[in-house]
């Protein structure tokens, strides 16, 4: 039924409205009451032009905004570049000349080292002759101690490993033959050296040695125990090898 009413409505209103002026009005303003006005519409459309223009500046503002910050970030950041390449400079400047002076420090503690290593061997050598004829006249003259400085060449080099000189002190006291090695130092080298010259005086002189003596003040402990272990002693004092 709604359907066909209106059916009957579009198929006879444009009629009616031509042929009846008060029909006419009537649907006139009818329309205009439910349908906006030219400047109802036209002032719509002001108004979304006028959003849309405050929208596009709004986005320009924050555009330039965000440029603004971005050319900010961009200048710090080659400042900060600027800087971290200066800090570079600097750092690898300060290498250089650190590295000058530690070369110098070494070059002059290899110096101060060489001059107190020479300054130390002769100091070692004028000691070991000092404190040897010491003894030697401690023994001799207040214990009648037969003090013999031995020199001999060995030509076969079972001392040295070549041929060389060989120099040892020996003691006799009492018809008791004593073989004294007096050093400032005494490494294991030395320990081993000491026992093979003794070795060799015996074969030369065919002579026994009773006691192997080592006096120094300065043998590690266990270049002491090696000692021992040779038949050498070890002593750090020269009161402690007086009769």
């Amino acid at each position: 039924m709604e359907e066909n009413i209106r059916e009957i409505i579009r198929r006879e209103l444009p009629a009616l409205i031509t042929q009846d002026p008060q029909l006419r009005d009537w649907v006139w303003h009818l329309i205009h009451e439910y349908a906006p006005s030219r400047a109802e519409t036209e002032s719509r459309f002001e108004q979304t032009l006028a959003e849309l223009r405050a929208m596009r500046e709004e986005s320009e503002r924050k555009w330039a905004e965000n440029l603004r910050k971005w050319e900010e970030n961009e200048r710090r950041w080659e400042e900060n570049l600027r800087k971290w390449e200066e800090n570079d400079r600097r750092w690898e400047e300060n290498q250089r000349q650190l590295r000058t002076i530690l070369e110098q420090i070494e070059k002059v503690d290899h110096r101060i080292d060489r001059t107190i290593g020479a300054l130390g061997a002769c100091w070692g050598v004028a000691s070991e002759v000092s404190f040897r004829n010491a003894l030697k006249a401690i023994l001799e003259k207040s214990f009648g101690v037969i003090v013999e400085h031995v020199e001999y060449h060995d030509a076969s080099g079972e001392v040295f490993g070549r041929p060389d000189q060989v120099e040892l002190d020996v003691l006799i006291h009492d018809g008791e033959v004593l073989a004294c090695e007096i050093k400032s130092s005494a490494s294991r080298a030395d320990i081993y050296t000491f026992e093979r010259k003794v070795r060799s005086y015996e074969k030369r002189t065919h002579r026994k040695v009773d006691r192997m003596l080592l006096i120094s003040p300065m043998v590690k402990e266990k270049d002491q125990d090696l000692a021992r272990e040779l038949g050498i002693e070890v002593y750090s004092d020269a009161e402690e090898v007086l009769p």
